[in-house]
């Protein structure tokens, strides 16, 4: 009975992880955004997202993160090693998660560079990054639901129109928004 609670609290911190990315990756677009601002809407917006990134950053996702590794590392040592040895789906799962992980860290890296003034990035390269969770959360819950290496390859043309059809989406928008800049 006690791992079903850590597993519910184990999904419910990784929902607080995603959630803390999709919405800090939204500031970044947001902060880019404002450079097109006039002083002082610029500066006043800047500050104000840089102060929420900071702020989901630190008080949402990192021990979003944290707790997410230690209650998922919990379960799987209470399943035991022979059940970890003989999930492939898992040892793939981990793999995406490493890579989320260094994912976030990488958007701490952004947070100082928007600080210091030294992201090169477009708003629309914001946008694309912004949808790089999304990817993660479509393997990372395939994986976690199908628990099979076999099923989850047979969903990867899906993974991959899932992922064009969200690039189709933000060059849409961007030219959308070029025609309709008030929207």
């Amino acid at each position: 009975m006690a791992i079903l609670y850590l597993k519910a609290f184990h999904i419910v911190f990784v929902v607080a992880w995603f959630a803390g990315l999709f919405y800090l990756l939204r500031m970044f677009v947001y902060y880019k955004e404002a450079e097109e601002k006039p002083e002082p809407d610029r500066s006043i917006l800047q500050g104000q997202f840089l102060l929420m990134q900071k702020r989901v950053f630190k008080i949402i996702a990192e021990p979003a993160m944290g707790i997410t590794w230690t209650l998922g590392t919990t379960i799987i040592c209470l399943y035991g090693w022979e059940w970890f040895k003989e999930s492939y789906w898992l040892h793939a799962k981990l793999g995406f998660l490493f890579f989320l992980s260094w994912f976030h860290i990488y958007c701490g890296q952004l947070i100082k560079k928007f600080e210091n003034g030294t992201n090169t990035f477009s708003s629309q390269q914001l946008r694309m990054l912004n949808e790089v969770p999304t990817m993660f959360l479509l393997c990372i819950v395939l994986l976690a639901m199908l628990k099979n290496l076999k099923s989850f390859a047979m969903a990867i043309p899906v993974i991959l129109l899932f992922g064009f059809l969200i690039y189709m989406g933000v060059k849409f928008y961007k030219r959308f928004r070029q025609k309709n800049p008030e929207v």
